[in-house]
């Protein structure tokens, strides 16, 4: 499977079978209508467009109802997110893609947007160890010498420097499925995964 779209619901813990506590990840994962395949033939490459949720009826457009209807739903999703397909794998308009394509022991990569957190420093935004804290020093937490002076007498593109944090598309591979409940629609996911909570979150094996 390519992959399904999900919400992020919270982060708590479950116990393995020897007892140990193990982080975990709760999203709520489909079900997914399956609403435009592509194909290499047509479009040049193999994919295909699934749903989540429901956007009001007032809020969405013709378009996008419009989009849709063409494969039966009476509701435009509230996202569209397309997923490549491997050789082998066959959809149809508006079939429906459900948590259990996915089993406990696969890895996966998620993606969401980070948490923002404003204009922030490099002692936070990067992980700069700060200057001496003691005796009154006068620069703590600024990020020290910005290069030379003589040559070539301007700050380097790409310095690390103070600025906006978080509030980016972020991409976390090589996470684990740890349980998967079809009947409630969660996928319980080892390890923290980019956003806030009720933030839409891309699986993808």
């Amino acid at each position: 499977m390519a992959g399904l779209i999900g919400r992020k619901v919270g982060m708590t813990r479950v116990f393995d079978d020897e007892g140990r506590a193990v982080p975990v990840t709760v999203v709520e994962a489909g079900p997914c209508p399956v609403v435009q395949v592509k194909t290499a033939g047509t479009d040049g490459y193999s994919a295909v467009q699934i749903g989540f949720g429901r956007q009001k009826a007032s809020r969405a457009t013709r378009a996008e109802t419009g989009h849709a209807a063409t494969v039966g739903l009476d509701y435009a999703p509230r996202v569209l997110r397309e997923f490549k397909v491997s050789e082998g794998e066959t959809y149809e308009p508006g079939q429906e893609i459900k948590v259990d394509v996915f089993q406990p022991g696969d890895r996966v990569k998620v993606t969401g947007t980070s948490k923002g957190r404003g204009f922030q420093g490099v002692v936070k935004r990067y992980g700069f160890a700060g200057r001496p804290a003691s005796h009154g020093h006068p620069m703590s937490r600024n990020p020290g010498s910005l290069g030379p002076g003589t040559d070539p007498s301007r700050v380097i593109k790409g310095k690390k420097l103070p600025g906006r944090m978080g509030g980016a598309r972020t991409t976390v591979g090589n996470l684990e499925v740890v349980r998967v409940d079809s009947e409630r629609n969660l996928l319980f996911v080892k390890g923290a995964l980019p956003g806030s909570r009720n933030s839409f979150v891309f699986i993808a094996k």
